[in-house]
Parts: structure tokens; sequence; C-alpha cells
């Protein structure tokens, strides 16, 4: 399978990916219109000053601006934002802590693309709807831009394979922002792996529980996402709109893009059962709220087989009431690890969870090093208990020491892929859908992510 199986995708997604994706920078020094070798493994030149503009500041980009400048040698030098508004309130964030005025872009759909065209500007970082995620990135690195963006990166199948191809000919990092990968049980898990104590890995799962009805029909003067982008995407497609949070730390606990890809996947979901009866209850039973069709199914469960011939389950569920969870667990020949609450098994054991006393000596004796080392610092600076900014920290760690990065263009290509893939899959009564090797067989030597440090 390669992008030009998918031919149509622009109808597909939301908000015309297709027409974003054509962008005004064309030239990149020394690098306009090479077609370039693998990112694997790819190191960048040295950046000692990294110089950031933020696309996107509501919600997720504020939080971003608040903690960014708290990194050495990490400025803030532009913000774009379609309100006006948001743009002055993050300005002043940035005077507020004593540090220099941004740059703004606003007031239009298009003011994006100044920021990426600044010569102030050296990683563009983007917090915006999904649908906007591949087209920023892109014309991000075709002006010669580092991009790092929310989750998905993107929504298509093709929008992947643009990510991934316009990375090797610009020769930029595109790198998706997978905080859940920087949490401090995922790292630990990872550690567990690295260090053979589960032995051969089996069977891993990941999800993305969380009951987000509200949040849905929350209107803007409530508060709630512009235009309601989150809805409108429940109504127009099923499948697992938001695999990454699950997925991407068992790809690495797997070392998947690096010794073992990803082969098919198989995808099934309830139906919508619970998200238009909660809009109907809050606007009535005659309002046009209350005959709004939703087509993403409640709960979605997709299996996913590896070349290496291990398995995945992976789930989404954003409307049933019950507790949030990613599941994290992962399953090797000498025992397992689960998370939500966190427990580990292991043989002779491996009939039970073990006791407090004992799972404290392992978490105390396999804690990964950047929480050991970066942690309280992380916990104080914030986002998600830490994990976001442990995550920017090193993002930014390694374009100052020009390392390549944890997470690369294929990581984040291969896991916004299942967004199509289970889709296709659930529209076809859980048909196998091939997964693309983005890295057109670079897994097979690719070394794996080790224990990294600061």
């Amino acid at each position: 399978m390669n992008r030009r199986t998918f031919l149509k995708q622009a109808a597909w997604a939301c908000g015309g990916t297709a027409a974003l994706a054509a962008s005004g920078c064309g030239t990149l020094s020394g690098q306009a219109g090479v077609r370039s070798s693998s990112m694997l493994g790819f190191s960048a030149e040295p950046l000692k000053k990294i110089r950031i503009g933020v696309i996107g500041v509501g919600a997720r980009g504020t939080g971003a601006v608040k903690r960014l400048p708290k990194i050495p040698n990490v400025t803030i030098t532009a913000l774009s934002d379609l309100r006006e508004e948001r743009v002055t309130l993050n300005q002043k964030i940035l005077k507020d802590n004593g540090l220099p005025e941004a740059k703004g872009y606003s007031g239009s759909p298009e003011a994006w693309r100044a920021l990426c065209e600044s010569s102030d500007v050296d990683l563009v970082y983007i917090c915006t709807p999904w649908w906007w995620h591949t087209p920023m990135s892109v014309m991000a690195m075709k002006c010669g831009k580092h991009a790092a963006t929310e989750i998905p990166a993107g929504v298509t199948v093709d929008e992947c394979w643009e990510l991934v191809e316009t990375s090797e000919k610009t020769r930029r990092h595109c790198m998706m922002l997978e905080n859940c990968c920087y949490g401090e049980n995922e790292l630990l898990m990872l550690n567990l792996c690295r260090q053979g104590v589960l032995g051969d890995l089996v069977h891993g799962e990941g999800a993305y529980i969380h009951e987000m009805r509200a949040s849905k029909w929350r209107e803007e003067q409530e508060g709630g996402r512009q235009g309601r982008w989150r809805l409108e995407w429940s109504r127009k497609h099923t499948g697992n709109p938001y695999p990454c949070h699950g997925l991407g730390p068992v790809c690495q606990y797997m070392n998947i893009n690096r010794g073992d890809s990803l082969e098919y996947l198989n995808s099934v979901s309830t139906d919508p059962f619970g998200l238009a009866p909660f809009g109907a209850a809050k606007y009535g039973p005659d309002s046009p709220e209350a005959r709004i069709k939703i087509k993403q199914g409640d709960m979605n469960t997709s299996i996913i087989r590896t070349r290496r011939g291990r398995t995945i389950m992976l789930q989404h569920d954003t409307t049933s009431p019950r507790p949030y969870s990613r599941l994290n667990l992962i399953s090797g020949t000498k025992g397992i690890a689960a998370d939500y609450p966190l427990r580990v098994a292991l043989e002779p054991d491996y009939h039970k969870w073990m006791d407090d006393n004992k799972l404290a000596e392992l978490v105390g004796q396999y804690r990964h090093p950047l929480w050991r080392e970066s942690g309280d610092k992380a916990k104080k600076a914030g986002g998600h208990g830490g994990m976001d900014f442990l995550m920017e920290l090193r993002l930014c760690h390694c374009l100052q020491h020009g390392l390549p990065l944890d997470m690369d263009v294929y990581d984040a290509a291969l896991w916004s892929s299942i967004v199509e893939l289970s889709e296709r899959s659930v529209l076809r009564r859980g048909a196998p859908m091939d997964i693309p090797d983005f890295t057109r067989g670079g897994w097979k030597t690719a070394e794996p992510l080790g224990i990294v440090t600061l």
C-alpha cells in the first residue's frame, strides 16, 4: 500500500486539507528540490538557541506558551491564532513573566502562513484542530522550520505520506507531540522492556478512554472548542480518531519502526448510543440538536498484528461514563506490566500482582532517568502532571545538541494512519486493512530507542 492508493482524501477529511496544503514556501536553503534518503536516525544541525512560533493559542497552545520559556535558551518569538484576543492574551502571559513580546499573526484563516515564513522562527509548534496539522507542518518544513504538531499528525493515509515525503525532502524534523510517551509509568514500563524484565514482548494494549460528552456539546461561549469541531468529527466519521495516546507507548515498547513494523489491523465499533441523547437532554427533545446524527461508535476496538508476530489491542471511547484509562499494558514471556492502576506480575509469581512493597521497590529500581533527573522540575512546570514539559524539554535538548528525536516523522505517520485505516475497516465489517510501511523497509535495520537522558 502506498499514498497513491488513496486519491480522494480531501473529501473524506474535514476542512479541505488538499487545498490547505498548497504552501507558499517552496525554497529551502541548500535543499530545494532534493529527494533525500531516510530520516531514521537523522540529526539536524544544532540550534543553541531555539526560537519557537506557536500556531493556535487556545487551551493547549496557551499551556505551551507558559511552559516552553522555562527551558534554557528557548524563546517564543511568534504567536498565531484566528482570534486576535487569544494572541493578545498570550502576549500578556509573556510580558507578565518578564519575557519579550512575540510577533503576532491573527485575524485571518491564513495568518499562520506568515508565521511559517518568518525568519525569526526555528520550530513551529502546532496546536490547532486535527485537519490543520498536516498543512501547517508541511508548510513549516518547506519554509525551513522544524515542525512539532499536536496529535494526530494527519487524518488520512495520504496526509501521512505527505508528511514523510516532505520531511525527507526538506531534511527538517516533523515530530508529533505525543506526550503520553513521556508519562512516568510509560517510561518506567519502557525501561522494564529495555532491561529484559518482561522477557520477549508478545502483546500490548493501549486506549483513549475519556468521557467527553459535555465537552463535545459545549458551545464556544461556554468555553467549548471553536465551531465544536470535535462534535463535527463525531458526526462525520467512525473508527478510532485519536489512537496515538495508547498506541505510541506500546509501539516504543515493541520497537515499532526500529526492529518491527505494524502489518495490518481489523477494527469494529459499537453503534453510537450515548452522544446524541446527551445533546437532546441539554437542548430539549424537539431542538435541532436533538436531530443530529452521530456516526462515530461509542467504543471502537482495533486489533493490530506486527510483522514479527506480536499483537496490539487498541481502543477508543469518549462517550461511555467510565473512569479515564489509557490501558497501557505490555505482556512478555517473563511477566506483565499494566496501568490504571500500575500493576506488575513476574515469574515465578505471575499468577498474582506484586504487593505494594515489591512494586515500590521495582519502581525505585527501574524509574526512567528522565523522571529521576527532571521529574520534580517537570511536575512544577506542569502539563498533564509534567509529561508535557518533559516531552518539550527532551525535544529542545535534541534540537540544541543535534541529536535524533525520540519520535520521528515515521512514528507520526504510522500512529496517525490508524485514524483512516480503522474507519475503513469498520465500514467494511471489520475487514483487514494493510498498514503502510512508511520507513520503506528501514525498520529492519534502524536502531531501537534507548533509555535516553538529558
